[in-house]
């Protein structure tokens, strides 16, 4: 199945997204590739004309899995001032592109400790 990949080679978009995660401190090896799949799923289903760009998709995924001293250190803390606002932002709205970014980093187990401890999901 793997060799299937390597004759088509990746999508640009896959790649576009690992070298924005490498670019705020994770590295991509260690976001499964069903996680990025899913992302970039989410990002065509966004509302159309405001697909979020790969950079600020992955500032959102790197914070939720670094955490926000990880992610200020490798980042600086303007980047994690933002990214700490965006969360906030995706708790308070609720679902949102954001809102599913920050659900899939938790359901994957991917979510730093004290990120998760500031998520509440309901049941439906």
């Amino acid at each position: 199945m793997l060799r299937l990949f390597s004759l088509f080679g990746r999508s640009a978009d896959l790649n576009a997204l690992d070298d924005a995660l490498r670019g705020c401190g994770v590295h991509p090896i260690l976001v499964p590739e069903a996680v990025k799949l899913t992302v970039l799923r989410l990002r065509k289903g966004a509302v159309a004309g405001a697909t979020p760009a790969h950079a600020a998709t992955a500032e959102l995924l790197a914070y939720c899995i670094l955490g926000p001293e990880t992610f200020a250190e490798a980042n600086g803390p303007g980047a994690g001032d933002r990214a700490d606002a965006r969360l906030e932002a995706a708790i308070a709205a609720g679902d949102t592109f954001d809102a599913r970014l920050v659900l899939l980093t938790l359901h994957a187990g991917l979510v730093a400790p004290d990120i998760a401890d500031r998520i509440e999901v309901e049941d439906r």
